[in-house]
């Protein structure tokens, strides 16, 4: 028993530095290559830790390999368009200007269900408000309504604004993050002021969000029951 579960947290430690080095994507996010690799070093990682008579480096060996290979294919596409459509695809339009490419559907298998629900996850509920829409290599779409139908801007309003980036986490449940500090440009003698102008520590922060401009928002821990 002690031995399947060292093989297990052995193989646990290798497939998160696998994931790793593969990069940071979700599942449906995941390129045809990619999600083949997933599924081989899942089923791979598998064996060593069910049957313990496989020596464990039949199972590190062909998980790295095939990472290895995919990092060495992922660099490989990333100067060649050729290779990208091979092992990735391209992108299809499935309407354009508002009018529905049933070819396009059929080639790509994608059903009138498939394209409905799609659109409802990009928060569009009637297809006449479609301009284009784009089938990704993910199998994701991607959705540019009608002039008509879209939300106005600020810009569109006239409204006159400062553009600037978004606020960062700072601190996490009373941990500081000094990279946060540097990318607004403070540091922790302000963190000092902020937290002592609410009267808390900064240890006693659950979180504490800023911007470049000094605005802030911080809320406290909440007391354990």
């Amino acid at each position: 028993m002690l031995i399947v579960f060292l093989r297990a947290v052995v193989l646990y430690v290798l497939i998160i530095i696998a994931v790793r080095l593969m990069g940071k994507r979700q599942i449906g996010e995941l390129q045809p290559s990619e999600l083949v690799v997933t599924i081989l070093v899942s089923n791979i990682a598998t064996l060593p830790v069910e049957d313990v008579s496989i020596p464990m480096i039949m199972g590190i060996v062909p998980i790295f390999t095939f990472v290895s290979l995919d990092v060495f294919m992922s660099q490989l596409a990333m100067k060649s368009r050729k290779l990208r459509r091979l092992f990735s695809g391209e992108p299809k339009v499935i309407i354009r200007d508002g009018k529905i490419d049933q070819q396009t559907m059929r080639d790509l298998r994608y059903t009138v269900d498939d394209l409905t629900e799609s659109l409802r996850g990009c928060s569009v509920f009637e297809l006449s408000e479609v301009q284009l829409a784009v089938v990704e290599t993910t199998g994701k779409i991607s959705v540019m309504k009608k002039q008509s139908c879209d939300n106005p801007t600020r810009q569109d309003m006239k409204i006159k604004c400062e553009d600037g980036n978004p606020s960062v986490l700072v601190i996490s449940d009373g941990e500081i993050s000094d990279s946060a500090l540097r990318s607004i440009g403070r540091d922790r003698a302000w963190i000092s002021k902020v937290t002592a102008a609410a009267g808390v520590p900064p240890e006693d922060v659950f979180i504490l969000t800023a911007d470049s401009k000094g605005q802030y928002q911080l809320i406290k821990k909440e007391a354990l029951k």
